[in-house]
């Protein structure tokens, strides 16, 4: 068997180590990174109480240094959850594999075959905050895809993700697969975060996941290509037309049910007439323990309304805590959204088709809907198993990043002796 333990003793021989475990994992057939995954998820079923028990350490230390209760929240596992994490990995096991799909093909004129086929981007690097799920989710992904993994989780995650990654080098070494193609840079701290957005030329992209400022300087310090996704600040506009049952149901949906992570609504936006909503809408949000943020026109509708600033409609509170804003009409309404969207998800509760038809036309987000809840913006809910995060922006990928986004192209020519003329 490979042995799983490493010898690199800094975090550029272990992503060194990742570049040449590359090779190997980017030639695997489609079955051979199917059993990989299968393995990676027994794993963990098999070592949850220890998963569970070093999260358990990560837990205790985030409460002792005031973590938020939704980064707690990110940060939680229990036996549900390391169980979802496997369930999510056989999931991305049963996917089609996104490499060498035929994507262009022609013959020249002089007889030479052009194939435009997918391939894989080699190292994939990610940087995320208090997510222990990502670890998995993440090095799933590119295992599929046929790249290896640099990861950075944190901190507050260190201790579950240094459980996660052995358990996942485990896995792999136990089908004969080089266990290097799974690394982490965790223990060298903030210098490991710094050569990992420094390594250009050995990791190929990095996607940083987590809080707008720790986004920002993954963007602006890291000299290896960033997929940038972005901060949730979400956005529902109730319609003069939206049905009170739509409105009620859609955004308590996309507040409470796990208001923690980037698809939960943060901003609701009521149109003209829409405020007879407001009440009905207020009461169910604080039956559910959110506390409303809202201008004096919201809080005359309502009871129980916490005066909102500017600082509210640009927040993402992590929390159940919601802003909400009366405006004239939906023109102000996509006015508000342009200047305060992170260009996440955005969404519309309306009976009028043509209001929902330029909505969906006009917002410039990664996703935009049309009655429904923002929660839907996920990678398993759209089908693509887990996924990488939500990309904000417009190169290469945006939305929900699935296998495909972690795929690059290549041309291949096939020729008989030709020769430019």
């Amino acid at each position: 068997m490979i042995p799983t333990a490493t010898t690199a003793t800094s975090a550029r021989e272990r992503m060194l180590l990742a570049k040449d475990a590359a090779r190997q994992i980017g030639l695997l057939s489609d079955e051979r990174k199917r059993d990989a995954l299968l393995g990676i998820a027994g794993a963990l079923e098999t070592a949850a109480a220890a998963i569970v028990s070093a999260n358990d350490e990560d837990l205790r230390r985030g409460r002792a240094n005031g973590l938020s209760d939704g980064l707690l929240d990110r940060l939680r596992l229990d036996d549900v959850r390391v169980a979802a994490l496997a369930a999510a990995v056989r999931d991305v096991a049963a996917l089609p594999d996104p490499v060498g799909r035929v994507l262009d093909e022609r013959v020249l004129p002089s007889g030479v075959r052009l194939q435009k086929v997918s391939v894989p981007f080699g190292v994939v690097g990610s940087i995320y905050e208090a997510r222990p799920n990502v670890t998995v989710d993440i090095a799933a992904l590119a295992l599929r895809s046929g790249n290896a993994v640099v990861l950075r989780g944190g901190t507050a995650a260190e201790r579950s993700n240094a459980a996660l990654v052995a358990v996942m080098r485990d896995g792999l070494a136990a089908q004969g697969i080089d266990p290097e193609a799974i690394q982490t840079v965790d223990d060298f701290g903030r210098e490991g975060a710094h050569e990992l957005m420094n390594a250009r030329g050995i990791v190929d992209v990095l996607v940083p996941r987590g809080s707008a400022q720790l986004i920002e300087t993954v963007v602006t310090e890291s000299s290896v290509p960033v997929i940038e996704t972005g901060a949730g600040v979400v956005h529902i506009v109730l319609d003069e037309s939206a049905p009170l049952e739509w409105a009620r149901d859609i955004v308590v949906n996309a507040k409470v049910q796990r208001p923690s992570v980037c698809n939960a609504v943060e901003t609701v936006l009521v149109v003209g007439e829409a405020s007879r909503l407001v009440g009905p809408v207020v009461e169910a949000l604080q039956d559910a323990g959110v506390t409303v943020h809202g201008d004096a026109a919201v809080a005359a509708l309502a009871p129980g309304i916490v005066p909102a600033t500017e600082a509210d409609w640009e927040t993402e509170y992590m929390s159940l805590d919601l802003a909400m804003h009366a405006v004239a009409d939906l023109d102000e309404a996509l006015e508000h959204i342009r200047r305060y969207s992170t260009h996440h998800t955005e969404s519309i509760i309306t009976a009028d088709d043509a209001n929902a038809e330029r909505f969906l036309a006009e917002v410039d987000s990664a996703v935009v809907m049309a009655n429904a809840s923002t929660r839907f913006t996920d990678g398993g809910e759209f089908g693509f198993g887990a996924e990488v995060g939500i990309s904000t922006q417009k190169l290469h990928a945006r939305g929900p990043m699935g296998l495909a986004e972690l795929t690059s192209t290549k041309w291949l020519a096939r020729g008989s002796g030709q020769v430019r003329a």
